[in-house]
């Protein structure tokens, strides 16, 4: 079996600069590289360490951070058999270069992350959305991205298109109060109040209607 550390060691030597960071944890080695080397990193992994393999390719978001995102990569290497993980910083509005030239297989995730997080690939031959819809705005990952709101999606079959259109409920009335569900309702829930009404009950019980 491969030694981490000391794999980790090595490559920081054969990059020097281009290596922020080595860190072992879990058992797992992890990489941090300057955005701007990233191919040059991920050229030396492929061919001076034998990773011929991108599992993955995702984003992270750390809002309160300067350079908020990271874009993390998973290699394989079946001749160490070892996996690696390499990350390298990226801020709001940044962009990091592509790595299909060396992992053709990077191509639908730099989309993904592009559209999850809003992550642009520099030299990406089709750097489009991939899972969100026709005209979709923001980037559902991040941190910030709202997690509720009055508008829903649905396929046209006259448009033939997906379409945005105000939320259609069944019920008679709704209210969109947005209240943590964690909170609890500061009002009686309907059916609540019959709890005043079971033997026993006094002004003190917690059901009671003040």
């Amino acid at each position: 079996m491969t030694d981490l550390a000391a794999l980790g060691e090595d490559i920081k030597t054969a990059l020097g600069g281009a290596v922020t960071g080595v860190a072992m944890a879990r058992g797992e080695l992890t990489i941090d590289v300057a955005a701007a080397d990233i191919v040059k990193a991920m050229a030396h992994l492929r061919d001076g360490q034998d990773f011929k393999i991108l599992v993955d390719l995702c984003g992270v978001d750390w809002p309160q951070r300067a350079k908020r995102f990271d874009v993390v990569y998973h290699l394989l290497s079946l001749t160490k058999n070892v996996r690696i993980r390499i990350k390298a910083r990226v801020g709001e509005g940044e962009s990091i270069p592509s790595i299909i030239s060396l992992y053709p297989a990077a191509g639908w995730f730099e989309r993904e992350t592009f559209d999850m997080y809003g992550v642009a690939f520099a030299e990406h031959p089709d750097m489009r959305r991939i899972l969100t819809d026709y005209g979709f705005s923001g980037y559902p990952l991040r941190k910030d991205f709202p997690l509720t709101g009055y508008v829903e999606l649905r396929y046209d079959d006259e448009l033939k298109r997906v379409v945005y259109q105000p939320v259609q409920l069944v019920q008679e009335f709704r209210d969109f109060d947005f209240m943590s569900p964690w909170e609890g309702a500061p009002h009686i829930l309907p059916g609540d109040e019959k709890a005043a009404m079971a033997p026993g009950a006094t002004s003190g019980d917690p059901g009671k209607k003040p």
